[in-house]
């Protein structure tokens, strides 16, 4: 197996790290005698202390016990970025309870296989989003409903919880839960749903515990105990979002920024105002700054690291936002089951375009057949992507043949097509079901995505294969063109067609003003290619 990255690193950064035998919870324990007074939270200029956020996270806990919650219940948070959501994530696991991740963004249907799957009897939820529960409730095993509200004055019926009155159900502490971190669960992460039935993958408090330490060994360098802002606009229930900003920014007794939405404006005037130094995106996110025409204006220079995950970072993306704003983009890589990261280009090495990087601390990877996945490639082939490490999830919550599928011999097999260059850094070419093949030949999307982002009219791009008698499967482009720009299909064919080869350029190219996406920002893929087989 290929570990010459491990090359890469220097000497005071440690390519194997070991993990502390310990409960997530114990992160937060740890920042609150080192940083009592340090703000934890900032949410619309309002802060919360770290030993405030202690305080709230044990009342939680206590109450949640109170309630009838014990260890290995399942509560589900359905809730924007805001400080209830941290204090129910914490105050969760110190009940010795599993946190169950749910998108607000999801409709009833969603909503009840989440709830029925995971089994959870508790739900805190966004007031607005209670007609959404009340439709599938009586499907579910859910008994207590705490709701949160921001900013709005509303009357609820008795068998619902307001958060705050809840936090007072029950005074005094909670109590102990014993926690054996290698086994008990701490959150369940559903997949998404977007590429098929949702599933949990079991994270354990020792996936989560090491996923944080091997993140901070990474970043370490650019990194201030007790001195960083993380602007914290990636949702929490995305598990991005979760270890790069919530979990992250608590061991390191960094000041979380709360947005609960990517409001372009917002987001600057938040930049302006409260100055974080940290900025973990998505590359839409990135788009949008890129195009403000007075980014520069709002004091982007405080920001000194943007981690970029959760999809493919255009090239050219990456130049223009690098360029306009001197911040520096990291494109890095990681999936849910793997709490998430695996990945990074390091800031303490070189930084390769296109590429995301080298394994963090303690993670082998390499790359197999396809076929069968028991042969591992040589530099440069591409196949599937393996992944080992202490992040690497427990399984899928009640799916035993999943399981087994995405599990072999200690290795995670991601379901992503990439290459290894002779450094060891890698590529992601493709999710494996992406892939189209036309007369016999393996179109890779991304590949014909990041010729279309070079073109100066294109803001987003997105390529799906479609069918087609004679081929197989065609190459279809849905773009999105730059405000006031009109190129035509034809001339972006052309250029297609000088830039590639010919069983990669585009057959057919749809124009949109906007592209389906996730509350990530992730572009749904699997979405448009449902829409223009409708079309079919």
């Amino acid at each position: 197996m290929n570990q010459v990255w491990k090359e890469h690193y220097p000497s005071h950064i440690r390519t194997e790290v070991e993990i502390p035998n310990v409960p997530l919870t114990n992160l937060l324990q740890q920042t609150v005698q080192q940083y009592p007074d340090q703000p934890a939270l900032s949410f619309y200029g309002n802060e919360t202390s770290y030993s405030t956020l202690a305080v709230q996270t044990a009342a939680f806990a206590a109450s949640l016990q109170d309630a009838g919650g014990k260890k290995g219940d399942r509560v589900a948070i359905m809730l924007p970025n805001c400080p209830h959501y941290v204090i129910s994530y914490y105050g969760t696991l110190q009940a010795g309870a599993v946190v169950t991740q749910v998108n607000p963004m999801l409709v009833d249907r969603e909503l009840q296989h989440i709830l029925v799957d995971s089994g959870a009897e508790t739900i805190v939820i966004y007031a607005p989003l209670l007609p959404v529960l009340d439709k599938i409730k009586e499907q579910t095993s859910i008994k207590n409903v705490i709701v949160v509200q921001l900013g709005e004055e509303n009357e609820f019926p008795e068998d619902v919880a307001e958060f705050t009155s809840f936090l007072k159900r029950a005074p005094g502490s909670p109590e102990p839960v014993e926690i054996e971190p290698g086994e008990d669960l701490a959150v369940l992460q559903y997949t998404g749903g977007t590429t098929g039935r949702s599933k949990g993958a079991m994270l354990t408090h020792r996936n989560l515990v090491a996923n944080v330490v091997q993140t901070y060994e990474y970043f370490k360098d650019e990194m201030e105990m007790g001195k960083e802002r993380c602007l914290t606009v990636i949702p929490l229930f995305h598990v991005f979002g979760m270890t790069s900003c919530m979990n992250l920014s608590i061991f390191s007794g960094a000041t979380s920024i709360l947005l609960p939405r990517f409001e372009l404006q917002e987001v600057l005037e938040t930049i302006k105002k409260e100055q974080p130094t940290m900025f973990p995106g998505v590359p839409t996110m990135y788009v949008g700054i890129t195009s403000h025409p007075q980014a520069e204006d709002y004091g982007i220079e405080s920001i000194n690291v943007c981690n970029s995950g959760s999809a493919p970072m255009p090239q050219e993306l990456m130049r223009s936002f690098e360029a306009k704003t001197g911040a520096r983009v990291f494109e890095g890589y990681g999936l849910s089951e793997t709490a998430p990261v695996t990945h990074c280009n390091p800031l303490f090495g070189e930084r390769k375009p296109g590429s995301v990087g080298i394994g963090v601390p303690s993670t082998d990877y390499k790359i197999v057949d396809v076929e069968t996945g028991t042969e591992e490639l040589p530099v440069g082939e591409q196949g599937e992507v393996v992944i080992r490490g202490p992040q690497v999830m427990k399984g899928y919550w009640q799916m035993e043949e999943e399981t087994k599928i995405a599990l072999r011999d200690g290795w995670l097999y991601t379901g992503d097509i990439g290459r290894m260059d002779d450094e060891g850094y890698l590529y992601i070419v493709d999710r494996k079901k992406d892939i189209i093949i036309a007369s016999g030949f393996n179109v890779y999307p991304r590949e014909v995505e990041e010729v279309l982002y070079e073109h100066p009219d294109i803001q987003e791009a997105v390529v799906i294969g479609i069918p087609d008698e004679y081929r197989g499967e065609s190459v279809k482009a849905v773009l999105v063109l730059k405000e006031g720009r009109k190129a035509t299909e034809e001339e972006l064919i052309s250029y297609c067609r000088h830039n590639m080869a010919a069983y990669r350029v585009p057959k057919e190219i749809e124009f949109r003003t906007e592209l389906p996406k996730t509350n990530v920002g992730k572009i749904l893929r699997r979405t448009i290619r449902e829409e223009s087989s409708r079309k079919v």
